[in-house]
């Protein structure tokens, strides 16, 4: 099983529009971050785990064709508004692609993308347009997608529940502010850890910071433990020099194997 790492900033993405911070300025590829997503894969099986503003350009740099099955983390706009993209999926299959979120996910994603996910809103003759069939996630529910067995993690990010997951020896988990004890113990004994984290210091309402995400670590006790969803406060190279062993930076394009 591969895990590939799409995109791994925030909201902003890196370099920030208009900012002149070193890390912004310096034009190191590893803090080139595009908004969160990241691909599942084993074997032909492909999950894609959010559709950012750049999903195509991330597909494409990252030579995925296809995918099977679509898992969103939660509705904010850095993990949704890319969706039209899939409209090339559902097109070559001529079949609708089923995507997985929160029963909250799920309803902003029919209302705010009626014309994807309402099989009564059909397309002109010689034009297309996504298709999707939307499955609600219930939690700490096992369920398989795309031949994977999921294990969806809710945690708190501010008013509303990101969905992460466990498979296998691997645990996921992006815009959270902390992990619920049930989490944690249903993170026990995994081998590979993501989690997010902005930057050093300052505490953020809705996200871990460095600090707190090493922390959140340590709880779980994965042998290396991914950070993504990373800011401009925080560059690759300080994050790497500041890091403990276990924990370490993840960038766009980034490619991790977990053993079976």
């Amino acid at each position: 099983m591969k895990l590939r790492f799409l995109g791994t900033g925030t909201s902003f993405g890196i370099p920030v529009i208009g900012c002149e911070c070193e890390t912004c300025r310096a034009g190191e590829p590893k803090d080139q971050r595009t908004r969160h997503a990241a691909v599942l894969e084993s074997e032909s099986r492909r999950l894609l785990i959010d559709t950012p503003p750049e999903l195509r350009l991330q597909l494409l740099a990252a030579g995925i064709g296809d995918v099977d099955a679509v898992w969103y983390t939660h509705h904010h706009a850095d993990h949704t508004h890319g969706v039209d993209d899939l409209r090339v999926f559902s097109m070559r299959s001529g079949e609708a692609l089923t995507v997985y979120g929160s029963r909250s996910t799920i309803d902003s994603l029919a209302r705010k993308f009626n014309y994807v996910f309402d099989h009564l809103m059909t397309p002109l003759d010689g034009t297309t347009k996504p298709e999707g069939e939307l499955q609600v996630l219930r939690p700490y529910e096992e369920v398989e997608i795309a031949g994977f067995r999921m294990l969806p993690l809710p945690v708190p990010h501010g008013n509303i529940e990101t969905y992460g997951f466990r498979v296998g020896d691997l645990g996921y988990i992006t815009d959270a502010k902390r992990l619920p004890e049930r989490t944690v113990e249903a993170l026990g004994g995994v081998r590979v850890l993501v989690l997010n984290a902005l930057w050093f210091g300052a505490e953020h309402p809705t996200h871990f910071n460095v600090e707190e995400a090493v922390e959140a670590a340590a709880d779980v006790g994965a042998e290396i433990t991914y950070l993504t969803h990373i800011s401009h406060e925080a560059s690759h190279r300080e994050l790497e020099a500041r890091l403990p062993p276990e924990v370490r930076p993840a960038y766009d394009g980034l490619t991790v194997e977990i053993a079976a």
